[in-house]
């Protein structure tokens, strides 16, 4: 059954979807080509074939990029033909293939342009898994930013998706062949940096030339379609930020049975950049979440969660859990699970594991004087209250519930600021 298995996954699926697909709305037309690539297979005879296999293997699969039509519905005009980005990715755009490209190796990196052209200012690197960002950072370089994403959550980075906007030169290569990933994605590869990475067989090196475009996608809109179970669809537009900078932010205030409420401090120029970096980050977390940001770098990542104060103490436990791994791993080269272990087995000391937790505890796991981002409103003051009892100085959250007034106490209580998006950013 094991080596069955292994089989499973090395398997380059056939596909039995269209080379092309129209849609039809009302009077306009949308037509896609399926996309494929000529690779040489393992007897060097070229083959060409489009995705590896869908989200499991046995499920087949096909990529399709908008080559003719343009969509206009009321007064929204949708993404244009021939701006592909994921979808464009030709061989020439394959620096190393690795294994063949499957769906969720392209969707992690849609996903890491989704988040990432909010971040073009500085070098920034995300690292994504399962469709969700593990580790995001901004750094005076690409290398202070990969290292600093990768740091944030070592162990999710296994065999996941970096997306970074600057070009990747030697130092940063190095780093990225220090872990196994399954795709590296960049706008270009400095002299001597593909020869390193190449070094890792499998990985997947992939130039996106259009990164230094992606700023004109912020204001565009997409077609998104769910399908359901039943085989119908449900299609929507794709969502817009509003949030492009500090003035679209809001000092959090509401008025409840005739009394306003206010937060009594503004947010200092280091909250206001956190909060909007953890606010561009999310944009690419599946809801319902919740994350904390300090010094430009995700500290924990709570994702897909049916409660709000649940997902806030997810994150928190993530939190701690990650700074122990990175302690760990700074000083013993353990990752915090093996030196666990080790102690278990009496192979090592248990004062290590003791000095790591106890500093992770004084530390409150680097959530002192993070930020704390919602994807939705406190429908409680508890949600909120799991941010401030770690020491968090600042929220950012969308606003207009009913009991945004107990909120605005808690974070007067404890003297934290609040700022208002006016706009949900769920993602489902």
């Amino acid at each position: 059954m094991s080596e069955d298995l292994k089989k499973m996954y090395r398997t380059v699926m056939e596909d039995h979807f269209p080379e092309s697909l129209r849609l039809v709305f009302g009077d306009q037309e949308l037509v896609y080509r399926k996309r494929s690539w000529k690779f040489p297979d393992s007897k060097g005879e070229l083959i060409e074939k489009g995705l590896r296999y869908g989200e499991n293997p046995g499920q087949e699969a096909a990529l399709y990029e908008l080559v003719q039509g343009n969509l206009m519905l009321g007064d929204c005009r949708f993404i244009d033909p021939a701006r592909g980005l994921v979808s464009a990715i030709s061989e020439k755009d394959m620096l190393q293939e690795g294994k063949h490209p499957g769906k969720t190796n392209l969707t992690d990196l849609d996903n890491g342009l989704n988040i990432i052209k909010y971040l073009m200012d500085k070098p920034a690197a995300i690292i994504l898994k399962h469709n969700n960002p593990c580790g995001a950072a901004l750094g005076k370089d690409l290398t202070e930013a990969y290292f600093r994403a990768n740091r944030a959550d070592r162990v999710a980075a296994f065999g996941g998706c970096v997306v970074m906007n600057r070009p990747v030169d030697k130092e940063t290569a190095r780093l990225l062949s220090e872990n196994y990933l399954e795709v590296v994605a960049a706008p270009d590869y400095e002299e001597g940096s593909l020869d390193i990475l190449k070094k890792r067989a499998n990985l997947r090196i992939i130039q996106v030339a259009g990164i230094e475009r992606l700023r004109e996608y912020v204001p565009s809109r997409f077609v998104d379609f769910k399908s359901l179970m039943d085989g119908g669809l449900i299609v929507q537009q794709s969502p817009l930020n509003r949030i492009r900078g500090p003035e679209d932010l809001k000092v959090a205030e509401t008025t409840h049975k005739e009394k306003a409420y206010r937060v009594l401090r503004e947010p200092n120029a280091r909250e206001l950049e956190d909060l909007l970096f953890g606010w561009f980050v999310e944009q690419g977390v599946t809801s319902n979440s919740v994350l904390y940001v300090k010094d430009g770098c995700t500290v924990g990542i709570g994702t897909g969660e049916q409660d709000r104060v649940g997902v806030a103490e997810i994150a928190v436990y993530k939190a701690y859990q990650k700074y122990a791994d990175a302690l760990c791993f700074d000083r013993h080269k353990l990752s915090y699970k093996e030196l666990e272990l080790a102690v278990e087995k009496g192979e090592r000391s248990r004062e290590l594991k003791d000095e790591i937790d106890e500093e992770t505890r004084q530390a409150r796991g680097g959530l002192t004087g993070a930020v704390m981002v919602s994807d939705a409103f406190f429908p409680f003051r508890d949600g909120v209250d799991v941010g401030i009892r770690q020491g968090i100085t600042a929220v950012v959250q969308p606003g207009g519930s009913m009991r945004d007034w107990e909120v605005i106490e808690a974070c007067n209580e404890s003297n934290v600021t609040m700022v208002f998006t006016g706009q949900r950013a769920f993602k489902h």
